[in-house]
């Protein structure tokens, strides 16, 4: 299968997206394509032996040769006509944050007709936005944190006893996240959040819980169900902490958890997944309190798509990328049009 990886993006989350394309090079093999989304909206043919670090950090990568979408793949265009990139193949969309995870990249390749591996529009919109995940997971049954959603030109009260747990609404890796301890920590926690995003959640911060990852994906009539990680944190993971995640490569080991837990985790992880993440692989984290599961957050686009979770992540993606949702595609035969038209009569005209 040829996997074009698409990565970068304009989002507060455009260098992790760099260090996740750069991680699955290393893991991915047979032939891959990497295509660079910079911040400005243009699409870069990136050779394979180009992508490190400071190919980016460097703005190298102007120097490389542009790309436009077309119908089902990318194109380069040149003085003498157009010419397919014929190795498209399948698009992996690796890029986090907004544009690739708020539904921007999905909308551009169903509109194109370009196959790809990551969350749908609806799948995107409901997971990006922190709230929306929780109404969502609501409406299924899954158990969540309580919390409360407050607007930058909203008055600055918090429902909960201290601490809590302060977070920018639509963004991921930690960034802009900070635990209130004391009221007078409130404001400032705030303004950093309100930095990021214009809303931001609001949670009581529990302690004494339990943390646990699952990736995975269905495949027409086969789930592929990662291991259970348990990550290792402080109070909670940093932003340094998962930068490092999103360049892992190495395998995880598995949980130590019993298998009654296991199952009702991999349980709760289906239902979430269900029909709406179809042709995506996505990570969920959950907490566990007193053998009380709560969904925590959703990766529709997780960090190095999770790799180090999987045995052969290789293959996890192969088997994917061949059984993607299908489009439907609507040709308008016009049978109204004419209907209504000959209803009228024919059309006269006036002599002038």
């Amino acid at each position: 299968m040829n996997l074009t990886i698409l990565f970068g993006g304009a989002s507060y989350e455009h260098e992790i997206s760099i260090v996740s394309a750069i991680a699955l090079k290393k893991v991915l093999k047979g032939r891959l394509t990497f295509v660079f989304l910079d911040a400005e909206g243009n699409f870069f043919h990136v050779p394979s032996e180009k992508m490190k670090s400071n190919h980016f950090s460097s703005g190298e990568y102007k120097k490389d040769e542009i790309l436009t979408l077309t119908k089902g793949g990318f194109e380069k265009r040149g003085f003498f006509g157009s010419k397919k990139l014929d190795e498209t193949g399948t698009v992996l969309n690796l890029v986090h944050g907004a544009e690739g995870e708020d539904g921007t990249v999905a909308a551009l390749l169903d509109f194109y007709d370009i196959p790809y591996i990551g969350p749908r529009k609806e799948a995107s919109v409901l997971s990006f936005n922190k709230w929306l995940t929780k109404l969502y997971a609501e409406g299924i049954g899954i158990s969540t944190v309580k919390y409360q959603v407050v607007r930058i030109e909203e008055e600055r009260a918090v429902k909960f006893d201290y601490p809590v747990i302060v977070k920018p609404l639509r963004l991921g890796s930690s960034i802009g996240v900070s635990i209130v301890k004391r009221k007078e920590d409130l404001d400032f926690a705030l303004d950093v959040a309100f930095e990021f995003d214009d809303e931001v959640l609001i949670e009581p911060f529990i302690t004494g819980i339990e943390e646990y990852n699952i990736a995975g994906c269905k495949t027409q009539d086969e789930w592929i169900i990662s291991r259970i990680e348990s990550p290792k944190k402080k109070e909670f993971l940093d932003f340094e902490q998962k930068y490092l995640d999103f360049s892992r490569t190495e395998s995880v080991s598995e949980a130590d958890v019993d298998l009654e837990l296991a199952q009702k985790l991999i349980e709760s992880f289906k239902i979430i997944y269900g029909h709406l993440f179809e042709g995506a692989l996505i990570r969920c984290d959950f907490f566990v309190k007193d053998g009380y599961i709560m969904l925590n957050e959703i990766n529709p686009i997780p960090g190095s798509m999770a790799n180090y979770l999987f045995d052969d992540f290789g293959k996890v993606i192969e088997k994917l990328g061949h059984a993607l949702p299908q489009q439907r595609h609507i040709r308008p035969d016009y049978a109204y049009i004419d209907r209504v038209q000959s209803a009228k009569g024919p059309k006269t005209g006036h002599a002038h």
